[in-house]
């Protein structure tokens, strides 16, 4: 069986895009290509209602862009459970209230078992600083959270 991994709308959103002239964002763009291109297939992929309700904002192009990326890729369901970490997340730890969806991403991925999500939601979610914050919310609420990480950190393995 391949290791799952949850793809957080950043991804999506990184392959669609015009390469940036920001070098860092160019880098991280380069970066998901050649994930994408070359290592996708090692695993089981997974999105949730919340990566479609964020890949269709913006602009109309861009978003059928994103949409047509992830269109193949099964949508986990939204349960009672995740529900309670991704409101746990956001009371008890490191999520603000402003975030909720980034809440969810984890969320949703931490209860049907995801190995892996896959983000460059270095603010919220990708951040060494809120990783051990984040999996202590998700343990302390019974479920063993993904491992949270980009597509450089998933290149090798």
């Amino acid at each position: 069986m391949k290791p799952k991994v949850y793809i957080e709308t950043t991804i999506p959103s990184y392959l669609s895009a015009p390469l940036s002239n920001d070098l860092r964002v160019a880098a991280n763009q380069s970066i998901t290509i050649e994930w994408w291109e070359t290592r996708r297939t090692d695993f089981d992929l997974f999105i949730s209602e919340f990566v479609m309700v964020e890949a269709v904002l913006g602009n109309p192009e861009a978003a059928q862009k994103r949409l047509k990326i992830i269109e193949d890729i099964p949508s986990l369901s939204v349960n009672e459970e995740a529900r309670k970490l991704a409101k746990a997340l956001m009371i008890e730890g490191p999520i603000p209230l402003n975030a909720e969806i980034d809440a969810f991403h984890i969320a949703v991925a931490a209860v049907n078992g995801i190995e892996y999500l896959l983000t460059w939601n270095c603010t919220h979610i990708a951040n060494a600083i809120m990783r051990p914050k984040i999996e202590a919310v998700c343990r302390k609420q019974g479920v063993e959270p993904p491992i949270i990480c980009t597509p450089q950190e998933l290149m090798e393995g």
